[in-house]
């Protein structure tokens, strides 16, 4: 079997490394490159997580630096919720740089896609200025693009603001430059985020599930998405479970537009779900989620990360 390549655009986030280890340890899917976005938490930070994890993931794949700030908009971080180096909770291993490409992120992904035999999959689980920058930068990148799989947006409330998801209020423009690109999306947001629960029966599963299991769970710690006694918010495996078991999900195929000048609602998604935009549909919506089966995956899935 042929595994699908993929490349992650992420900024790890204590979610995001559990997300790109269970990617990594995938059967179906080659993990082409990691390339970094401020986001969770600064640049330099989101790097130096991502070249920690892959140490000790044991993992080859190769780290690009993207953007260090949204293409207009100030940059403010996540910190609250992952701490202030993005990872705490664990004692992982000083990276070497060796994995980390001169080539900034737009030039890493455009080379891996032209040079791929067969369409790659974009998988951002963070703000949107790297793939932005590369649509608008490389356009003919598009022809090998077999989609963009992303977390990000809602189509209900927000958790940045009151109607803003983090990954695409961080940079509202580079998400309407995304959603408008014209090729084909799965939008995987909040409403799916909120559902796919590590519950603390599961949490308590995870040191035995092995070396990963004993980093998700030592991570889940100081993870503030969520509580460990009340459930633990899985945002970005909810991108990589798309791509793997898309049965859990519920979808609906309709219109999404991002929100850039309102004054309260700047990064709102705007999920046109009765047409009133009369715009043509531009993405598939994870709407609602199979919470058991969910966690029933995760869990299955950190078991295989051996």
């Amino acid at each position: 079997m042929n595994k699908r390549p993929i490349i992650i655009d992420t900024d790890p986030g204590i979610d995001d490394a559990v997300a790109i280890a269970i990617a990594l340890f995938s059967e179906e899917l080659d993990v082409k490159l990691l390339t970094t976005v401020a986001g969770n938490v600064s640049l330099d930070k989101v790097t130096y997580n991502a070249l920690r994890i892959l140490k000790f993931f044991r993992k080859e794949v190769p780290v690009a630096k993207g953007a260090d700030a949204p293409l207009i908009r100030p940059f403010t971080d996540a910190s609250n919720v992952h701490g202030q180096s993005g990872m705490e909770g664990f004692d992982f291993e000083e990276p070497d740089d060796h994995l980390l490409l001169k080539e900034n992120a737009v030039d890493a992904m455009r080379r891996v896609i032209l040079e791929s035999e067969e369409p790659v999959t974009l998988v951002p689980i963070a703000p949107l200025t790297n793939i932005a920058l590369l649509l608008k930068t490389y356009p003919e990148v598009k022809e090998n693009i077999r989609e963009i799989v992303l977390m990000g947006g809602s189509a209900s409330r927000g958790n940045k603001g009151v109607m803003s998801e983090f990954n695409v209020a961080t940079d509202p423009e580079a998400a309407k430059i995304v959603f408008d690109c014209g090729l084909p999306l799965v939008m995987a947001g909040l409403d799916v985020g909120w559902k796919a629960l590590v519950l603390p029966e599961d949490s308590a599963k995870l040191p035995q599930l092995g070396e990963v299991g004993r980093m998700a769970y030592c991570l889940f710690q100081k993870y503030r998405g969520g509580s460990m006694k009340t459930g633990l918010k899985m945002y970005d495996s909810c991108a990589i479970a798309y791509l793997l078991k898309p049965e859990l999900y519920e979808m609906v195929e309709t219109c999404v537009d991002v929100e850039l000048s309102g004054s309260m609602t700047a990064g709102c998604t705007l999920v046109d779900l009765k047409g009133y935009l009369g715009k043509p549909n531009n993405a598939k919506v994870c709407m609602d989620i199979d919470q058991e089966l969910f966690r029933k995956w995760f869990l299955e899935s950190i078991a295989r990360c051996i």
